[in-house]
């Protein structure tokens, strides 16, 4: 198969029962559009939200994600269908940067994250994964994410207290979306709560619509140069380490879902999407990363068909060459965006908690207790220390509290015969 054929599975109009639409396959045109439709819709919500949340131009994140999918489309050789959008991971990272220096700063260390992780990448393909697996388990990971959502609940404070009633009003649509449906509609709550808070604030006269006025319909997306500083990205170092467990278990989950083996393709998983990140923080976009929310759309529909991702692509770049839709995103009021904050902020650290649970992390084993106990107090916390130019935040120390005493700990149990059976 050429890298832009898909094969017409059956008529094209339809599945059968127990049938799926492969990754090499595709349904009519029509159809596939209109999965691919569903996949923006999927992306969407949660990719804007990162460069909102930070600062950055959601349009031109908006550019980077598409541009990204694509290249991880062509990397993998078409056999892993994934959407690359904004990876929740940067939040902290990138708050913290412009906070102390400047976004320009804070863009270096999404470019040194990116090429980190793709020279993982690399190495993957070279020798495999199972040295990843050894310096992540799922203790380790799971811990990490944890840091990395409860780290910004102040962040999350501050948003709320700048407009409590929009961000409860924000904060309530989101929950009601979650609870009234187990689907799409569920899977895109954090989106739908926004628009409704966005409306509400509206219909209050909350909303400053003079840079929606002012924005033109058509036009390039705007594009920053990074500026490197080694003290920044350090800062960045444990997003490296979410990325790879993030996208080892994509490419794990859709080889479940399509029962294919698709471990020749991890390391070119890994270094497609340390590109995307490379390139995407280069120009002036946030870091990406493999979207479970698509995943949903996968199992909803049945379709895995690359096409519907490569349709999603382009659209994504499609929307992102108008700055009137990036107006519109930037001038949602503070207390909307503070409602989300403490619902997304949460649920990435619960995520944390899945990971923990869904991998049966044996918490008798006083190692394990003790060194994710400590790393989550010290990331919470945000206790620090400096050095020179260098300020080590809670989620670094966390981290390194995480990997490093997990591995030197449990090696000791284990040669003691102390660690729980």
């Amino acid at each position: 198969m050429s890298l832009l054929s898909w094969k017409l599975h059956g008529t094209g109009t339809s599945i059968a029962p127990g049938e799926v639409v492969s990754t090499d396959e595709r349904l009519s045109w029509p159809r596939t559009i209109g999965v691919g439709l569903q996949h923006i819709a999927a992306m969407f919500g949660a990719t804007f939200l990162v460069p909102i949340l930070t600062g950055l131009p959601p349009t031109t994140t908006l550019f980077f994600s598409g541009l990204g999918t694509i290249l991880f489309l062509i990397i993998t050789q078409n056999k892993v269908p994934s959407y690359l959008g904004s990876s929740f991971a940067f939040l902290a990272p990138i708050a913290a940067s412009v906070k102390s220096d400047s976004m320009a700063v804070a863009l270096g260390g999404v470019v040194a994250t990116g090429v980190l992780l793709a020279l993982v990448g690399l190495v993957a393909r070279a020798v495999g994964t199972g040295w990843i697996n050894w310096m992540l388990p799922p203790i380790v990971t799971g811990t990490i994410v944890m840091v990395i959502g409860l780290n910004l609940a102040g962040a999350a404070k501050g948003g709320l207290a700048s407009g409590p009633v929009l961000g409860t009003i924000t904060l309530i649509a989101i929950a009601f979306f979650a609870a009234f449906s187990r689907g799409f509609i569920g899977r895109i709550s954090i989106f739908l709560g926004v628009v409704v808070g966005y409306l509400v604030a509206f219909l209050m006269g909350d909303v400053n619509t003079d840079g929606i006025k002012a924005a033109k319909w058509i036009a390039a997306p705007t594009f920053t140069t990074p500026e490197f500083k080694m003290s920044a990205i350090i800062l960045f170092l444990p997003v490296v380490l979410v990325l790879i467990a993030e996208n080892v278990g994509h490419v794990k989950a859709v080889s479940s879902m399509t029962g294919k083996d698709l471990d020749d393709q991890m390391g070119n998983a890994l270094f497609a999407d340390g590109l995307a990140t490379t390139i995407a923080g280069a120009g002036g976009g946030s870091g990406t990363t493999t979207y479970a929310e698509n995943i949903g759309v996968m199992a909803a529909t049945r379709v895995y068909s690359t096409a519907a991702y490569w349709i999603a692509a382009i659209g994504a770049m499609v929307l992102s060459i108008s700055p009137k839709f990036g107006a519109v995103l930037s001038a949602i009021p503070g207390g909307v965006l503070g409602g989300v904050q403490v619902a997304l902020f949460g649920m990435i650290g619960l995520l944390g908690a899945k990971i923990w649970i869904e991998a049966k992390v044996n918490f008798a084993d006083s190692t394990n207790l003790i060194v994710a106990a400590a790393a989550v107090i010290i990331g919470i916390a945000d206790i620090s220390w400096t050095s020179g130019d260098f300020t080590f935040n809670g989620i670094i120390n966390a981290t390194l509290v995480a990997v490093i005493g997990y591995r030197v700990f449990h090696t000791i149990s284990k040669s003691r015969g102390t660690n729980a059976a």
